[in-house]
């Protein structure tokens, strides 16, 4: 692998290739593009000396394996750390982990965020890895360590309900897997996520800050500014927020209504997850009380001003 720069702020995804991003930081980027992943999933290789930690190992890739292989040959890693089990995500741990011998990371198995309602699904159901179970589990603000690196875990909710990012102590350097992302904001879909869940570890990350000074997400390239960042991610939100309680005042009672209307410029191929989104922030308008839904909220259901 190359010698790193301080921080290396370009994204190129290099498939196959460890690309330095810090002292003792590489990415491998999975070559699995898609709408929801963009060029695909980032893996990390942390630490400076012979025994390192990877984050986010992928999916079940032969070829993003191999590139972790090569990136890794020389290498011991004690530990694999997993920000949340979606499966562009979790399922090459198990690989890998089989490879090395190291010990698998992470906050929890996957659940969903609430319980579901009687007949409702979830439609993440086959981008869950249900399967994963980690050998240590992560409590907020407990660490794992290795040689020269220590690794905290930040409990970030919302996208998943096991959603963690990762504090690299001692570089401002955070792993923000998919709650914050420079190249698109992140799909929080019901039951799976939670829209309250999610901002409020935005709010929790805003909190962090002057502790972190970079953030290399789960898809795309870094987030140079944190603070700013997350405020105008705040900011974003509640506009979408109130772009949707302002659809149901004027009369659109069905969120495929709204859909076409808030996300007209959109790719229609994002319009599905655009509506979860939107289900996502009713269910927290009328958990506080300010919309009321015919019944649980649900995809179908008709929405009014309370």
């Amino acid at each position: 692998m190359r010698a790193a720069p301080d921080f290396d702020l370009a994204f190129e995804p290099a498939h196959g290739e460890a690309v330095p991003l810090a002292r003792g930081v590489w990415r491998v980027t999975c070559n699995n593009p898609s709408p929801f992943t963009f060029h695909g999933t980032n893996s990390y290789i942390v630490g400076q000396g012979r025994e390192v930690a990877v984050i986010d190992p992928g999916p079940d890739d032969d070829a993003h394996f191999e590139a972790l292989m090569r990136a890794l040959k020389g290498k011991v890693v004690s530990h694999i750390l997993i920000s949340h089990t979606h499966r562009d995500h979790s399922p090459l741990a198990k690989r890998l982990q089989a490879e090395t011998g190291a010990l698998t990371v992470a906050e929890g198995p996957h659940r969903a965020s609430r319980p579901l309602h009687e007949g409702e699904a979830n439609p993440f159901t086959e981008s869950c890895d249900y399967d994963f179970r980690a050998d240590i589990t992560l409590n907020d603000g407990a660490s794992v360590e290795g040689d020269g690196w220590r690794l905290t875990g930040i409990h970030t909710p919302g996208h998943a309900a096991n959603h963690t990012a990762f504090a690299l102590e001692g570089t401002g350097i955070l792993f923000s897997a998919d709650h914050v992302m420079a190249w698109a904001t992140t799909i929080v879909a019901p039951p799976d996520g939670s829209m309250a869940d999610f901002m409020g570890s935005v709010d929790k990350l805003i909190a962090r800050e002057g502790e972190d000074r970079i953030f290399f997400p789960g898809h795309g390239g870094p987030v140079t500014d944190p603070p700013a960042f997350l405020r105008g991610l705040r900011t974003h939100r509640r506009m979408r927020e109130r772009a949707i309680f302002e659809r149901v005042k004027a009369g659109d009672a069905e969120i495929d209504a709204m859909v076409k209307a808030i996300y007209a410029r959109t790719d229609p191929r994002l319009h599905p997850a655009a509506a979860l989104s939107v289900l996502a922030h009713l269910e927290d308008l009328v958990e506080r009380g300010e919309i009321v839904s015919d019944g649980p909220p649900g995809l179908l259901s008709q929405y009014r001003v309370a």
